[in-house]
């Protein structure tokens, strides 16, 4: 057996201890809790995850489920929970513990045991960690509900029925948010929506306002100036006017008259330091004129002339604008790095944009 002071002090050890480790990794002895902390015990010893995999047969994502996860189970250790849940997650249940790694120790403890009170799997277990989490990001928790685990599951079903319009949609998030709720405030929040559903087609009453919150990145349009369509004068990428977003919703305040475009905020356009839009073709793009040729939109960073094999780039070949992969180095000729090539969206019938029912491919 390996030596317990090995596993609590982890630092240096020795060939032997090594050695010994292994061997017992490579038999499976003790459950995945002692998995994980002999793991970590060679990981911050210098010895390489693969190493480990290939001498043991734990395969480097199993090697980072149960370190982490017996961290977590650490955790419930130093909070005193009972014997009997610590039984239990050693079922094994490493996959349920390593999805409530995201949250504090105090947070891990409430989780754990409510996991193993519903008997939840890995799925049920992401599902509380992640409302645990947006519960507590909210500056004034809701009327009625608590910062218990299933109280926090139970607020989101709740949040979301209120801002469906179907009576099947609603009264199928009802019935879930019911099956978490814990408290009787929370009940109560939930069941004075069913009350509100059962009303909605004999009561009038005043519609709820249209209102909305960007959550995502990607919602948040990028306003970007166009600076012309190909093939393309070297003269139209000079004196490009700056865009500079103002405020919350990034309000753009133009001064002159120029082409504007909205795309998606992804990263590298975030990142790029001056980015305009080119409008082009497919044919106009390397090695693609045997594809079928149809618009497109180009990002370019005109500020990044630092050339790389990995980009394409836009550049001047003797005086005729191109987009280009240069093999070798040529300062000298490139006017921007390509970052971003946009493909129109596929509607199957422009005519059903009005429909409830359109579809996008």
């Amino acid at each position: 057996m390996v030596d317990n002071n090995i596993i609590n002090n982890p630092p240096q050890i020795s060939e032997s201890e090594k050695q010994e480790l292994v061997r017992s990794l490579l038999h499976k002895e003790g459950c995945w809790v002692d998995w994980g902390k002999k793991c970590q015990i060679l990981q911050k010893a210098g010895i390489n995850p693969q190493e480990i995999f290939e001498q043991t047969g734990l395969q480097n994502s199993q090697q980072n489920l149960v370190i982490v996860a017996s961290q977590v189970y650490q955790s419930l250790v130093d909070n005193q929970v009972e014997e009997s849940t610590l039984k239990y997650y050693q079922g094994p249940r490493s996959d349920v513990l390593y999805e409530l790694r995201v949250l504090n120790h105090q947070e891990r403890q409430q989780a754990a045991l409510y996991c193993e009170q519903k008997k939840m799997d890995v799925d049920g277990a992401k599902e509380v960690a992640k409302n645990m989490k947006l519960f507590a990001r909210i500056s004034q928790p809701p009327e009625g509900f608590t910062n218990h685990p299933g109280d926090t599951v139970a607020y989101q079903y709740w949040k979301s029925a209120r801002q469906k319009k179907t009576l099947a949609d609603k009264t199928r998030l009802i019935a879930e948010g019911l099956k978490y709720a814990h408290s009787e405030g929370a009940r109560n929040k939930i069941q004075q929506l069913l009350t509100e559903v059962a009303t909605a087609e004999t009561v009038g009453k005043m519609p709820l306002l249209p209102m909305y919150r960007l959550e995502a990145e990607e919602q948040i349009p990028c306003i970007l100036p166009m600076v012309g369509t190909f093939p393309l004068a070297l003269s139209s990428l000079e004196n490009i006017p700056s865009l500079c977003p103002q405020g919350p919703f990034d309000v753009v305040q133009v001064s002159q008259s120029m082409n504007l475009v909205s795309i998606p905020t992804w990263q590298p356009v975030l990142q790029a330091q001056s980015p305009v839009v080119v409008m082009a073709t497919t044919h106009d793009l390397p090695q693609q004129q045997d594809e079928k040729n149809e618009p497109i939109l180009v990002v370019v960073d005109v500020e990044d002339r630092q050339w790389s094999s990995q980009y394409y780039f836009l550049v001047d070949n003797h005086g005729e604008v191109k987009f280009s992969w240069l093999p070798t180095e040529n300062q000298d000729r490139i006017l921007g790095r390509v970052l971003v090539i946009l493909k129109p969206r596929k509607i199957l019938d422009e005519n059903n944009l009005t429909q409830p029912w359109q579809m996008d491919d």
